[in-house]
């Protein structure tokens, strides 16, 4: 006999990874609820949004962080509680955990995590306060006893690839020309396609494997060095690029030049491409699992396939 699907709650459900993860859930065919906040309905892109949720059958409740009553409440409708808010607000998820422990009936929280591993990241400014507002949320889901599940998908190729993890403004496919890489460009790094991430992220809130540990999604073929990355593409266009490799220290120095959010994104970048803070360490089953081990069936699209869509 097949266990009956969790309700799944979404919370942030108009934002980019939101929406896809609501998508997913229709399709597994859980029964999903996402918390919109009423000015949400007036404002036309996100009236769309959850327009097209509620043809899917998705049913809409009316709530607000801010709103402690409303948070509980349709906690209360749920199994499983997905977070999925932006990253300026991520402390607001401590009022979630407060809504989810009167509630009493969650059996699962996912916070919003969707980078890398903030607990395993040697990171600078200001890609250190960023992580630890994160930290700070699963310090909070642990001790509020709530069992979780925090999934790490590091680097999101369609805010990456496109551009090959290049900053230039105007972007919007790999250059032709030449690249800038990030250290010696022999440091391994994690893309995985957004859709992917949402399916992975929903198998995983009924696995009674992923309670309470990280799941990883760092699948082999998405796991691969800039100079390989620059590699496939060359192949692919049919010509070498000008390689111009930054040193950690030119890398410090344009963190301190560059605006925000430039700033932050080559704080990341340092933390990846040069400490390889996604994939220096073993997962082990005492905190995580892979997540294309766990669920093979889940077909995913590969970086080499990513980069075809722009030759």
């Amino acid at each position: 006999m097949a266990l009956e699907k969790s309700k799944i709650l979404v919370i942030g459900g108009t934002g980019h990874i939101g929406k896809l993860i609501i998508e997913a859930s229709v399709k597994a065919r859980h029964s999903t609820l996402a918390l919109v906040r009423e000015a949400s309905l007036s404002d036309p892109v996100k009236g769309k949004i959850v327009q097209n949720y509620k043809d899917l059958g998705v049913a809409i409740l009316h709530g607000d962080l801010n709103d402690h009553e409303s948070l509980v409440k349709a906690i209360k409708q749920a199994d499983v509680v997905i977070s999925t808010v932006g990253s300026m607000q991520i402390l607001d998820q401590i009022k979630i955990i407060s809504a989810i422990k009167e509630a009493g009936n969650v059996k699962r929280f996912l916070p919003s995590e969707f980078g890398m591993d903030v607990g395993r990241s040697s990171k600078v400014e200001p890609a250190k306060s960023a992580f630890a507002r994160k930290l700070e949320t699963r310090r909070a889901v642990e001790a509020g006893g709530i069992p979780y599940t925090y999934i790490v998908t590091n680097y999101l190729s369609g805010y990456y690839l496109p551009t090959l993890v290049q900053f230039e403004p105007g972007l919007s496919s790999p250059p032709r020309d030449k690249v800038t890489i990030f250290g010696d460009g022999n440091t391994k790094a994690v893309f995985n396609k957004e859709e992917d991430i949402a399916a992975y992220t929903i198998k995983a809130v009924d696995d009674q494997r992923t309670l309470n540990k990280t799941l990883y999604i760092n699948p082999p073929n998405n796991t691969l060095s800039m100079n390989e990355i620059v590699t496939l593409w060359e192949k692919k266009i049919g010509k070498s690029l000008e390689k111009t490799y930054l040193s950690e220290e030119q890398i410090f120095k344009s963190i301190q030049e560059s605006p925000v959010p430039i700033k932050n994104l080559l704080a990341i970048n340092h933390s990846v491409f040069v400490k390889g803070d996604q994939t220096n360490f073993t997962i082990e089953p005492s905190f995580g699992y892979e997540a294309s081990e766990l669920y093979p069936d889940v077909k995913y699209t590969t970086i080499d396939e990513y980069l075809s869509y722009f030759v």
